[in-house]
This record gives C-alpha cells, sequence and structure tokens, in this order.
C-alpha cells in the first residue's frame, strides 16, 4: 500500500494565460453578428476580425436585402392608390419628353398624341413587364455595388489608411451593414401602406415630395436616418476589421465618399440629361 501512495503521478502540463485566453475564445455565430450589428456593431467587429472572413457573412445579408426589396416593391404596387400614383408621375414625364419633342420639331403634335395614347392603352402590360425587369435588375444591381463598393473600401482603408485587411475582410465588412437596410426596407414597406405613397427611401426629401433634381432636393435627399445608420457603422466595421486604433479617419472615407459620389452623379445629371434618373 505505501509503495502505491508513494508513486510518483504524471504531472499536468503548465498552462498560460494566452492559452486561457485562446480556449475561452470561439468565433460568434452568424445570428450574433447580425444582432450585434444592431446592438454594439465596435465590439461585435472587433470580435469577428478575430477570425478569418467567412463568405456567409457577407453573402446572408445581401441576398437578404434582395429579397426584402423585391418583396417590399411587389407588396407596395399591389396597393392600388401607390400605383395609380406611380403611374400618373411617368405619365408626367413621358408627356412632357414628348412635348420636348414636338417643341423640337422632331415630331408633330398627332404622332405625339397617337403615341402617348398608345403608352397609356399598354400600361398595365408594361409595368408587369417592368416589375420583371425590376426583379432581374434588382439582383443584379445589389451584387454589382456591392462588390464595386466593396473593392473601393477596401483598396481605400488598404493603401490610403495603411489598414491590416483583405478583400474578403471588406466584404465581410460590408454586407453584414445590409441588415440595416434590410430593417430600412421594411419600415418604407409600413411606411408606404400607411401613407398610401410608394417610398423608395427613408429620407427627408421622398417624405417632403421634393424634387432632387435640385441642390435642395439633393440635400433633404442625404438626410435619410437609415442611411446616416449605415454608413456610420460601415465606418466603424472598417476601422475595427483593417484593425486601426483611429475610427474617425474611416468615418471621413465612408461619409466622404458617400457626399462626394452623390454630388458628382447630381452634377453629370445636370450635364449629361440621359443620366438624369440618377437623381430621382
Amino acid at each position: 500500500m505505501d509503495d502505491f501512495t508513494n508513486e510518483t503521478l504524471p504531472e499536468e502540463p503548465e498552462r498560460n494565460d494566452e492559452q486561457d485566453d485562446e480556449e475561452d475564445e470561439y468565433e460568434m455565430s452568424h445570428l450574433d453578428k447580425l444582432t450585434g450589428v444592431f446592438t454594439s456593431p465596435g465590439e461585435t467587429f472587433a470580435e469577428i476580425s478575430k477570425f478569418p472572413p467567412k463568405t456567409t457573412d457577407w453573402l446572408f445579408p445581401v441576398l437578404a436585402l434582395i429579397i426584402f426589396v423585391i418583396i417590399s416593391n411587389f407588396i407596395m404596387m399591389s396597393n392600388p392608390i401607390i400605383k395609380q400614383a406611380i403611374v400618373e408621375k411617368q405619365m408626367t414625364k413621358i408627356e412632357k419628353s414628348l412635348q420636348d419633342a414636338v417643341d423640337s420639331g422632331k415630331m408633330t403634335q398627332e404622332q405625339a398624341d397617337s403615341q402617348l395614347e398608345t403608352i397609356q392603352d399598354n400600361m398595365d402590360a408594361q409595368m408587369g413587364a417592368g416589375q420583371v425587369f425590376q426583379v432581374i435588375g434588382t439582383i443584379l444591381g445589389v451584387f454589382i455595388v456591392f462588390f464595386i463598393l466593396a473593392g473601393v473600401y477596401f483598396l481605400l482603408s488598404k493603401f490610403a489608411l495603411k489598414g491590416e485587411g483583405t478583400y474578403q475582410t471588406a466584404m465581410v465588412a460590408l454586407g453584414l451593414t445590409f441588415y440595416i437596410s434590410v430593417f430600412g426596407t421594411i419600415v418604407r414597406v409600413i411606411l408606404a401602406l400607411a401613407m398610401d405613397k410608394f417610398f423608395a427611401d427613408t429620407s427627408v426629401a421622398t417624405f417632403m415630395s421634393a424634387d432632387t433634381s435640385t441642390i435642395m432636393g439633393f440635400v433633404l435627399s442625404k438626410l435619410d436616418v437609415f442611411s446616416i445608420w449605415s454608413y456610420a457603422v460601415i465606418a466603424i466595421a472598417y476601422a475595427k476589421m483593417f484593425k486601426s486604433e483611429s475610427t474617425g479617419k474611416y468615418y471621413a472615407m465612408v461619409f466622404g465618399l458617400w457626399i462626394g459620389f452623390g454630388l458628382l452623379f447630381f452634377y453629370l445629371g445636370k450635364l449629361i440629361p440621359i443620366l438624369s434618373w440618377i437623381n430621382g
């Protein structure tokens, strides 16, 4: 018995603090990341940055936004008052275009009246086809804008601001913020059905039905709580994901691009009439 009790037992390996920290760390679930974007974006993206970027972290929110935008447009267009208002707005633009053609001598008044009547007769069929093309355009448009914007943010974050990250990192930082846009889309539908009005966004310009082709309309179009919120979180996301100690320069980058490109397209719409659709 004495021999047994005196036998040397194997020693346990020593543990250091770094090993304890590593074992305590675990990657957040996608649901936790989604929730964190709304509740604590700084802490959430700081935690996400500790792990390799995952495709699902940008793909899921991009797909969610596409689905909600498509559904929201169908819901709003199912409202007869909203649909009629959109038809009237389109007809006003068409009438103005035809009248400009008459005034410039490109067609006679009889030809313009005939075309206008044909367009009115086929409006329902055209709107149905337009919704199909809108679905295709939404799918392609969201993905194209996402990849380009992620690329621009990546280049500036990596080379201009000397951050540490990859293009995949930039995709995750941008993609997860799309959940804010999804929330904004849901709010747009609620407002549209409550007010019998089509909401392309939730800006002051939309609430006031302001003409966004004017500089005042442009300013009012930027006063959108969901846009401002989204871009603020994007700035935080890139600062954390690209290991920056300063968030301020990322705020400058994100909001500078938003306002800068907005002004660029605004004046391009003025100089090149065919691009005027950009300004609504």
